[in-house]
């Protein structure tokens, strides 16, 4: 019986993650545990294999009263957490980083592969870096350090762009059609991929992704069908909205390029246990 504690209760990854294990009933048993109060410090972390740290600010927010408290919460949380994880005798801390180390998506194709560097764009993509440079030095034999850097994960009740993007399918009678490529991650393949990691006892740096590329027309084309509806793809508003692209903040995140090279995503084991068809059908049940 493998022990983890998610660090982030209420989490929308933390929750599915435990929802996904529950089906292995005599394999984990999972805690999780708020760390928005200083009592989490008094937690024994010593029964434990795994801390599974989710935690965290996750939207970007351009708001520079903001930034301190992204560092405090996305960084030295993270640190903190680790630090008392590894002394307390855990096996293995895993992070929950982010593609937006990375930067922003843009106009052009963009792809990210080992040899991209991070540079982030903003403070959040920056807290998140920082949190990643401060738990690599923790790893020992005795303590994996595993750190994802997810694209944009999505799924049922998922938060952020893609439930905009769902609301949009189902009353638009059209939708622009720009050709872009999206790296995306549904939440079922997200939780098999932390199982692996845990299963497998992992330790490293690991960029996990669906395996097909979206194209936002199609995906949007997708989730109007699994609501029996149609909508019409149109090139009319492509000269507005091509030069928007990297520009402005919310139509750079729907029609600008950002994606994994997929050869950086394969695993020895295969953890994407729904393609993008079957994901929309499962997110918009």
């Amino acid at each position: 019986m493998i022990k983890i504690l998610i660090t982030g209760s209420n989490s929308y990854i933390g929750n599915s993650l435990e929802g996904w294990l529950v089906k292995y009933p005599n394999e984990y048993s999972i805690d999780a545990i708020s760390v928005r109060e200083d009592s989490w410090k008094n937690k024994d972390f010593s029964k434990y294999d795994v801390v599974f740290h989710v935690a965290g600010i996750a939207h970007v927010s351009s708001d520079p009263n903001m930034e301190e408290q992204y560092y405090k919460v996305n960084r030295d949380l993270t640190i903190e957490t680790a630090e008392k994880a590894k002394s307390e005798g855990v096996k293995q801390f895993i992070f929950m980083s982010s593609i937006i180390v990375y930067g922003e998506s843009s106009s052009d194709k963009r792809v990210i592969d080992r040899n991209t560097e991070p540079k982030p764009s903003n403070f959040y993509g920056n807290s998140k870096l920082q949190a990643e440079e401060g738990i690599r030095p923790l790893e020992s034999d005795n303590f994996n350090v595993v750190i994802m850097r997810p694209p944009m994960i999505y799924g049922k009740d998922s938060k952020g762009n893609y439930p905009k993007l769902a609301k949009a399918a189902q009353k638009l009678p059209v939708f622009p059609n720009i050709n872009n490529e999206r790296s995306m991650l549904h939440i079922d393949n997200l939780c098999e991929f932390i199982r692996l990691m845990i299963e497998n006892e992992e330790s490293g740096l690991f960029l996990p992704q669906n395996s097909e590329y979206v194209k936002t027309s199609e995906m949007v084309k997708m989730i109007a069908e699994a609501h029996g509806k149609k909508i019409k793809l149109t090139r009319v508003f492509n000269p507005i909205l091509k030069p928007m692209i990297g520009k402005i903040g919310f139509i750079n995140k729907v029609f600008g390029n950002f994606v994994y090279d997929k050869g950086v995503s394969d695993y020895k084991e295969n953890y994407r246990v729904k393609d993008m068809k079957e994901t929309i059908i499962a997110t918009e049940e």
